[in-house]
């Protein structure tokens, strides 16, 4: 049966595709997106305390992807919800860091062995819903250009049906053939929004399975890479790319929508891993020069690299040393300009401002 807009599109194919995937043109963008990828994964080695990068780096993937769903906060409260009690944060802050959550998640399931399966997808919605997750039945679920007041496309309806398309989804994710990874993460990507097997959520997964894909395949050491960036600056076209699929097939237009995506973020984030680096290197040097030998020590600026928000019980935590020296000592980051204090109700807390400044750029 052919696609109709306002119709379940019940008779979605299984994959693979039964088009040409791998083009001229497509493979051409696939040697310099996985180059990108390459030089990020090397990027990433540079840095000593990998926890700063998997704390701070994919907050900003937390963030923007969530804003493509209308989910909004700003980067300073998001960091300082990392370390604040969850009942200061705001309803959207809270949803932005279970994003994070779920990311992480997904993660370290990969780490133990674990396969990505349905199982770990139900785990990584569940996450960012903070409820149990449940697959569509029969739900009307639309998705429509409210501005234009109609309808774009209305997934598969029917559990087992929807179950079947997802199975056929995460075994395609692991057939051991010669095809690209990033072909198979974008053709992936096409197929879970168009099952779209939540009620909420679809597209936050989604994004979250792409990272997950390039981990399993070996293209990422860490989740690192955040192609929300990219997609909102051209959501336009990432949502045109996707119906092109539906309605005429047109694969090649999306794989080299999602390959100079992949290219473009590789780049951007290799840029900030290097930024975020330089500064730990320069605020080494400057904190062994400028702070009192007893308040020194690398694994004290490590910390503040981990967030960009810390406090007195962080120092604590990270077994540096007891309540009235770890005020002592993030004084003395504040005396010399490293730190910003902030009061935030009876509690203070220290903002580092210049590693802020690198992840927003």
């Amino acid at each position: 049966m052919a696609f109709r807009n306002n119709e379940p599109y019940n008779d979605l194919p299984l994959l693979p595709p039964r088009a040409h995937l791998e083009t001229l043109r497509v493979m051409r963008r696939c040697v310099s997106a996985s180059r990108a990828l390459a030089e990020l994964k090397g990027a990433g080695n540079l840095i000593p305390n990998q926890a700063i990068l998997i704390n701070a780096i994919p907050l900003q993937e937390a963030k923007l992807s969530s804003e493509i769903e209308n989910i909004v906060t700003t980067q300073d409260a998001l960091y300082r919800a990392a370390i604040e009690p969850a009942t200061r944060s705001d309803p959207a802050t809270k949803e932005v860091l279970r994003y994070r959550t779920a990311l992480r998640r997904g993660y370290d399931a990969l780490q133990e062995g674990k396969p990505l399966d349905i199982d770990l997808v139900l785990e990584v919605c569940e996450v960012l819903a903070a409820a149990p997750a449940r697959l569509r039945d029969q739900e009307p679920v639309i998705i429509e250009d409210i501005a234009a007041g109609m309808v774009l496309y209305t997934p598969p309806r029917g559990r087992s049906r929807i179950v079947g398309l997802l199975q056929n989804l995460v075994d395609f994710l692991r057939e051991p053939d010669d095809l690209d990874p990033l072909i198979r993460m974008a053709v992936a990507h096409y197929q879970f929004e168009a099952i779209h097997p939540f009620n909420d959520g679809n597209g936050r997964t989604g994004r979250i399975l792409n990272i997950l894909t390039l981990v399993q395949a070996g293209l990422l050491d860490l989740p690192v890479l955040y192609l929300s960036r990219h997609i909102i600056a051209s959501k336009q076209e990432y949502y045109r790319r996707l119906r092109a699929v539906t309605e005429a097939q047109d694969w090649e237009g999306w794989l080299l929508y999602m390959l100079a995506a992949v290219e473009e973020t590789a780049r951007w984030t290799t840029g900030r891993i290097l930024a975020v680096r330089e500064l730990f290197e320069t605020t080494l040097e400057r904190c062994r020069e400028e702070l009192p030998a007893r308040a020194y020590s690398k694994e004290l600026v490590e910390l503040i690299f981990v967030q960009p928000y810390v406090r007195i019980q962080s120092v604590i935590d990270a077994g540096l040393a007891q309540r009235d020296t770890a005020s002592e000592y993030l004084q003395e980051l504040e005396r010399i300009g490293v730190l910003e204090k902030q009061k935030r109700g009876r509690e203070v807390l220290y903002r580092h401002p210049a590693l802020l400044g690198v992840l927003r750029e």
